[in-house]
């Protein structure tokens, strides 16, 4: 196997559906494509496949058929925008949790050979903490948790950290508020998050900040189209362009750990 140049593997997740993740996931991926940035966002809600929906593109090829040998990964690929292209979820017919050692060894080959052509991989987690979910977080060498103001999101996010820290001994989260009135609101979801992790848990959890409630969001929805490209000057725009200047920041990691097909290994062995 050849060695590519690093990547850096982002997972966005929630614990819950209906935080906004997937909004949230597409976004980042525009704005850091805006940046010049390479960005791949794999669809990871094998149930539910929904970024294909959101962008308003009708994919005829998603991972299913690369592991049936159908297509290549490239092949599969859809360019969503400058920079960006996403890779297609399919539609609950495959899991990964249930591959065989051949597909194993397809979806390793399959990614590494991309992994020149990219710069950063955003990986798009379903809602939950099933077994497939916390196999795509426990891969990726960052991971992005996504709540908003309901009671419900903020259980949802220390039980999925909760899950990962004692069962798989993950220590590090960086935590967004979305749809927050204010930034205060944001904070205080971040406080409130914390508060029981320091309590509970022996984790770090880094504020990212937040992403306004804004009703462009709303309308970019119904557009199918990201709100960084349908109401470029909105609140909610420039709140994800300030994120993404984040991510970028984030160091990749020049060990093997920075390579993308460890991040498939990882992925696909379950270690």
């Amino acid at each position: 196997m050849k060695q590519s140049h690093p990547v850096k593997v982002v997972a966005v997740t929630g614990g819950k559906g209906g935080v906004g993740k997937t909004n949230v996931s597409v976004n980042l991926a525009v704005a850091l494509g805006q940046m010049g940035r390479r960005t791949v966002l794999m669809d990871a809600d094998l149930g539910l496949a929904n970024v294909d929906v959101m962008l308003g593109l009708r994919p005829k090829q998603n991972i299913a058929d690369v592991l049936e040998g159908r297509c290549t990964l490239r092949e599969v690929m859809v360019e969503a925008s400058e920079n960006f292209h996403i890779v297609p979820a399919s539609s609950g017919t495959q899991e990964m949790t249930a591959l065989s050692v051949h597909q194993h060894a397809e979806l390793i080959h399959a990614f590494n050979d991309i992994a020149d052509d990219l710069d950063v991989l955003i990986v798009d987690t379903a809602a939950g903490i099933s077994e497939s979910v916390v196999s795509f977080i426990r891969a990726a060498q960052e991971v992005l948790v996504v709540v908003c103001d309901e009671p419900t999101s903020i259980t949802d996010a220390y039980a999925l950290i909760k899950l990962l820290n004692r069962d798989y001994r993950m220590t590090r989260f960086r935590v967004l508020a979305n749809m927050v009135r204010n930034e205060a609101e944001g904070r205080s979801m971040f406080s409130k998050l914390l508060t029981v992790t320091d309590r509970f848990l022996d984790v770090t959890l880094q504020y990212l900040g937040s992403i306004p409630y804004d009703e462009s969001v709303r309308k970019a929805v119904q557009k199918q189209t990201p709100v960084l490209k349908a109401f470029s000057s909105s609140k909610a725009a420039l709140a994800y362009r300030q994120l993404a200047n984040k991510v970028d920041e984030w160091p990749v990691s020049t060990t093997s750990r920075g390579h993308l097909e460890f991040f498939v290994e990882r992925l696909v062995q379950g270690v």
